[in-house]
């Protein structure tokens, strides 16, 4: 640590300019009547996803749950869904979210989200809304769409077909020193991410969608041949800002998914985290037919100012904090 290590990592002329950005993300929900709303980042349940880690705290007061452990939020849905099957209809937030292990030119640990929610529209019409909101914060630019399959087959790929075995050799021929013993759909995200995913969003704005089934996470599946998940990534500048989804309202479907994730991560030797049962009591209330997407505001900050390292438009990035 410096000496100077106590002032902000970003000017206060990128602080003026963010604050008039979040500015602007308020005004484009006020616009359109969308309800803002406020839920905890504090939960005694987690996301059940392999690929987040939460942060862990205790709590050992009054309603503390039996071992005291809770989890500061990797993202607000699971309470916006509880507040959607609560008849609260479309909702926004933006919030701080905290994920374990990510830290980066792209990443810090504690970062700011835009969660919102449309009952009566799917993944398509949001996927205009998020356009709408890019163009309203970082400026007009041209809009482009990709099947996850169109992506990887000029790599000679097929997403949706190849088994672990062809995509292993796949990753050897295109990855550098890729790492081994990785399953299929890890494979799909390496090659993705190292291959794919830093030419997108360039000189567009770039949107993904048609997720093979195995990558559904809370999303709807599409009955086509093949089957495909109605779900979205948005990229901009090689940098994925935001994550959709048809939302998915089924109960059982849902906790059998919460179920595999859990033998995941017992079979990776991660943590087993807490399904929320909040959550699946609500969707089993009934979840309103919705869309939702998550968007990453300190990413699609750093390409409207023209920002190279996240750190630049942060007050007290993690080293600071």
């Amino acid at each position: 640590m410096t000496d100077e290590a106590w002032r902000p990592a970003a000017s206060l002329e990128t602080l003026y300019a963010r604050s008039r950005l979040l500015d602007a993300v308020r005004g484009f929900f006020r616009e359109r009547g969308v309800l803002e709303v406020e839920t905890p980042m504090l939960s005694a349940a987690a996301a059940t996803d392999p690929n987040l880690e939460p942060l862990v705290t205790c709590y050992d007061g009054p309603g503390a749950p039996p071992d005291g452990r809770m989890y500061l939020h990797t993202s607000p849905e699971f309470p916006m869904k509880r507040l959607l099957a609560a008849g609260s209809g479309a909702i926004w937030q933006m919030t701080r979210v905290f994920r374990g292990g990510e830290r980066g030119v792209r990443h810090n640990p504690e970062f700011t989200m835009l969660e919102w929610y449309r009952p009566g529209c799917d993944h398509w019409a949001l996927m205009d809304e998020v356009a709408a909101l890019v163009h309203h914060v970082a400026g007009p630019q041209p809009v482009r769409f990709h099947t996850y399959a169109e992506l990887f087959a000029p790599l000679g790929i097929d997403a949706h077909g190849d088994d672990t075995a062809r995509l292993e050799a796949a990753a050897d021929r295109l990855v550098v020193a890729p790492p081994q013993g990785l399953d299929r759909e890890a494979l799909l995200d390496l090659i993705l991410s190292h291959c794919i995913a830093p030419n997108l969003g360039r000189g567009a704005l770039d949107f993904v969608h048609d997720f093979p089934v195995a990558q559904a996470a809370l999303a709807r599946i599409r009955p086509v041949d093949p089957p495909v998940a109605e779900r979205f990534e948005c990229y901009l500048q090689g940098m994925e800002i935001a994550n959709g989804f048809h939302e998915l309202s089924d109960a059982g479907e849902q906790r059998r998914r919460f179920a595999a994730d859990q033998d995941k991560r017992r079979d990776r030797g991660q943590s087993v985290l807490p399904m929320d049962e909040n959550l699946l009591a609500a969707l089993q209330a009934g979840l309103p037919d919705c869309a939702g997407v998550a968007l990453g505001l300190d990413r699609l900050f750093m390409v409207a100012l023209g920002a190279a390292h996240i750190d630049e438009v942060l007050a007290f990035p993690l080293e600071r904090a």
